[in-house]
């Protein structure tokens, strides 16, 4: 008998996140709203909001099974993980770091969070909203490498990270089915000690976590050279594990 997989559905906001509205609870050990996406979704787990998301916004009622986490939970969960400026200052990352600290998952799942606009038609499931991880923001020039270096950090815990749609995004991760949420292997992790050790000579932790404050500190071109070190350790990664 296989032990059991602690698994996580992180819910975003995009529109084709109401799909989620249907899916079987039984796959999933967490749901994990993003802002708006509580409203998918009424067995939601947690929901987490930056300090800014309007409290007109947040639910009126929450279970006692049903937990929000705010900045003074997911900041220092973050920065066990080297903080705001290398992990990618949106929610979608900031959610994934906090997963990975607090609940500690064999699977991370993504769906409504491929930050992808058209430009046409409506940017979120409830109409349309602020495309945040677009906005012009030292720590989001890479949103595929940001992404990668969250699959890194998850699979340095055993912990394979997919989303699950199937069209364009800027997630790096495979695309995975319900049905078969393990089938993704782990990448090979070696290659990130490289980007860690740069991360560390570059010296761009904020303890706060109030990155923007302090935004003056930070090379955009040393952050594009990071970027690139992390897409790059991603992929040989997977390369490595296929091999």
């Amino acid at each position: 008998m296989t032990d059991p997989k602690t698994t996580v559905l992180i819910l975003g906001s995009a529109p084709s996140a109401l799909a989620a509205r249907t899916w079987s609870r039984v796959p999933f050990t967490y749901v994990v709203a993003i802002n708006n996406a509580w409203r998918i979704r009424d067995d939601w787990d947690y929901l987490i909001h930056p300090e800014d998301f309007p409290a007109e916004r947040r639910p009126a009622v929450v279970l006692g099974t049903q937990h929000i986490v705010t900045a003074d939970e997911y900041v220092p969960r973050q920065n066990h993980y080297g903080g705001f400026v290398y992990a990618g200052g949106t929610m979608a990352f900031t959610a994934g770091y906090w997963v990975l600290s607090a609940l500690e998952p064999d699977v991370l799942a993504f769906f409504g969070c491929d930050m992808m606009y058209s430009g046409s038609g409506r940017t979120h499931f409830y109409g349309n909203g602020t495309a945040d991880p677009l906005r012009k923001d030292v720590t989001l020039r890479s949103l595929e490498a940001k992404s990668a270096r969250l699959g890194l950090f998850a699979g340095a815990q055993g912990c394979r990270t997919v989303r699950l749609s199937n069209g364009p995004s800027r997630l790096v991760f495979p695309s995975a089915r319900i049905s078969d949420l393990t089938a993704a292997p782990l990448p090979a992790v070696s290659a990130m000690q490289k980007a860690r050790r740069f991360e560390n000579d570059l010296g761009y932790y904020v303890a706060s976590g109030r990155y923007w404050e302090v935004e003056h500190r930070f090379d955009p071109d040393e952050i594009d050279v990071l970027d690139r070190m992390w897409l790059s350790a991603y992929r040989l990664g997977v390369l490595d594990h296929a091999a």
